[in-house]
């Protein structure tokens, strides 16, 4: 689960811009030239400081994260991680949330903070002489956040009333129930329900919350990238200036595959009144993105169902028109072993076909699987994305984050496209057959399923 919090700053037109551009504006894109020989990497103040100057002029981007994300709640109450994340903006001991607020709405910053099952991250983008502002900023919002009982209650209001919206959503519920079933109790991609969740934010008290920001937020093990208009002696200098003396912090959890569970392979989610049905099937991968079969499984998941490409789409949804959209996907994987699915939507009348024709293109695919045609083109989407997604300042410093994130030096951005261009047919067919179980699959139903209310 992952909650994110914006600060109340607008962007200027040219910070809101910034991550549409290319990070060049010369006619050769930067994708184009090694990333990994242009980063410089520094510890600076116990931080993990990755620096990348490109040729955007004027704006700055910063991606940041720290291990105190939900699954760092242990034994505990598993709503402290994200209740302590959404208390950083909410003022410091130095200043209130206004003023913090107003300082960045006067030079057009952003700043967003966001807390997901294993990193609490950091989101910025300001122009480049605002860069000792902002990273001010970001250092007293993580150090020194005033954790107040007023600021608490409200934000256990607003967390409690999106987790009771999320009741309504069959997508949710769907989501939610198939991590219940695939993983085992104490797994981190095992989400608490909602119910629990709540309850859970409820008895919430504000000593908790001191606690875990005193043990888990610290420059242990967290990182930050730079990337735009850069000056890197001062932006090395300014992070040192600002997180001098901070301490603390903890490494990331890696833990073991998920067991077997003994969940019902079938179960429904019944929610009256809903036009629509959430129906997911699937299993746990048993890979983490950096496993080596990783990325032949991706290109296998891709032909099934990415876009209106996969074999998915063209048939369940254009040729037998039973879906109104459906998809396949890896997931939760960045720092442990992840999952596999298939996720669609479908009408209550067309409920029963549409999990009939979604189980004919899957068979078909997991027993006959993929042609050299289907991959090749396939794996050229997948580079091409990929360059175009380092092609703006946002994308360029998110894929540096990830890659770190993932176990990665630098050199993997440059590495990615041959590697996955290296991959073949056999090798992708080879992952569906040794990874995947379709019979043992388990099927997750959410909405207004025919006699599921009984």
């Amino acid at each position: 689960m992952k909650t994110t919090f914006r600060f109340l700053a607008l962007a200027t037109v040219l910070a809101a811009a910034a991550s549409a551009q290319p990070t060049t504006q010369n006619p050769k894109p930067e994708t184009s030239a090694k990333i990994a020989p242009k980063a410089t990497r520094a510890k600076i103040a116990g931080l993990d400081v990755i620096a990348y100057p490109t040729g955007v002029k004027e704006v700055v981007t910063i991606k940041a994260s720290l291990p105190a994300g939900d699954a760092f709640a242990g034994d505990g109450n598993v709503a402290i991680p994200t209740l302590t994340g959404m208390l950083l903006d909410q003022g410091t001991t130095k200043q209130d949330k206004f003023a913090i607020a107003e300082k960045l709405e006067s030079v057009g910053a952003t700043l967003d903070f966001s807390v997901g099952t294993q990193m609490v991250e950091i989101s910025a983008k300001c122009l480049k002489k605002d860069v000792a502002l902002v990273i001010g900023l970001i250092a007293e919002q993580l150090r020194t956040p005033l954790l107040s009982a007023e600021e608490l209650d409200k934000a256990k209001q607003q967390f409690i009333g999106g987790l009771k919206r999320s009741l309504e959503d069959p997508n949710s519920r769907a989501n939610d129930a198939f991590t219940r079933a695939i993983y085992p109790i104490g797994h981190p991609n095992r989400n608490p329900s909602p119910e629990e969740f709540i309850a859970a934010a409820e008895s919430a008290k504000l000593a908790d919350i001191v606690a875990f920001h005193k043990k888990h937020y610290g420059p242990a093990h967290c990182t930050f990238v730079v990337v735009g208009d850069l000056d890197i002696p001062q932006i090395q200098a300014e992070l040192g200036k600002a997180f001098a003396g901070w301490t603390g912090g903890v490494a990331l959890t890696h833990p073991a595959k998920a067991t077997m569970t003994d969940a019902a392979k079938d179960q429904t989610v019944f929610m009256p009144e809903k036009t629509s049905i959430t129906v997911i099937m699937g299993q746990t991968s048993g890979l983490r993105y950096s496993d080596p079969d990783y990325q032949a499984l991706r290109v296998a998941t891709a032909i099934l169902g990415s876009g209106f490409t996969g074999r998915l789409m063209a048939n369940v949804r254009d040729k037998e028109g039973l879906t109104y959209g459906i998809s396949s996907s890896l997931s939760h994987d960045t720092f442990s072993d992840g999952d596999w699915k298939i996720q669609a939507t479908f009408a209550p009348a067309l409920l029963e076909k549409g999990i009939a024709s979604t189980k004919r293109q899957l068979s078909s695919w997991s027993e006959t699987g993929v042609t050299p045609d289907e991959v090749e083109r396939r794996k050229s989407n997948l580079i091409g994305s990929f360059k175009v997604g380092l092609a703006t300042t946002d994308g360029l410093a998110g894929a540096m984050l990830n890659a770190v994130h993932r176990g990665y030096d630098l050199n993997w951005l440059d590495e990615y496209p041959a590697k996955v261009n290296a991959l073949t047919t056999d090798q992708v067919n080879g992952a569906i057959k040794k990874y995947l179980k379709p019979e043992n699959f388990f099927l997750i139903k959410a909405g207004t399923v025919p006699g599921g209310g009984k």
